[in-house]
């Protein structure tokens, strides 16, 4: 025999489902799981780079080894950290509003930073094999990031512009017309 808190509980009450949080989330409003793997290759040949520059150890003209040291530290730590903040709730706690628009800027600089210091290393290094690998993984970082730059131009245009994201509104005027009934 049933007992009344048995159907009554069953109907009443709600059971307490444990919220599992998950840490990662991707796809987001900010980053597509398309951007978040491109990103992951912008940081894993970043830090490549990076670390290959660091094991030369000797430079005739040492500026374009530190310029290329610059860029490709840079370009590792900052895009680990906005894929970190995008990738999670993290970007939540951040006072920015427009994460589209700071990742668009980040990421056209970086490509264009990354080019030039590559070009640059390229240009005037030692050609050890090290140096050259080091310049090899430069440049396949910044075709990275610009495939990154060229893919969110592609899927949401440039977010600077007003209205460039925004799908155009041509039912506007239709419904203003329905709503004056020739009253005004």
């Amino acid at each position: 025999m049933a007992t009344t808190e048995t159907v009554y509980n069953a109907t009443t009450t709600t059971e307490q489902i444990p919220k599992t949080r998950k840490w990662l989330n991707v796809p987001s409003e900010n980053l597509e799981k398309i951007r978040f793997v491109i990103k992951v290759i912008e940081v894993l040949l970043s830090f490549v780079a990076f670390v290959m520059e660091e094991v030369v150890s000797n430079c005739s003209q040492c500026g374009p080894l530190y310029f290329f040291e610059f860029v490709s530290c840079t370009a590792f730590l900052f895009t680990l950290l906005l894929l970190i903040l995008l990738a999670t709730t993290l970007h939540q706690r951040v006072g920015i509003n427009s994460w589209p628009t700071l990742d668009f800027g980040y990421t056209t600089a970086m490509a264009f930073l990354f080019l030039l210091a590559s070009i640059v290393f390229a240009a005037d290094n030692g050609q050890t094999s090290l140096e050259q690998g080091t310049v090899a993984f430069g440049f396949m970082a910044t075709i990275a990031f610009f495939v990154d730059f060229g893919y969110f131009l592609k899927t949401r245009g440039i977010p600077c512009r007003k209205g460039s994201n925004q799908p155009t509104d041509t039912a506007r005027p239709e419904i203003e017309k329905l709503n004056s009934n020739g009253t005004e």
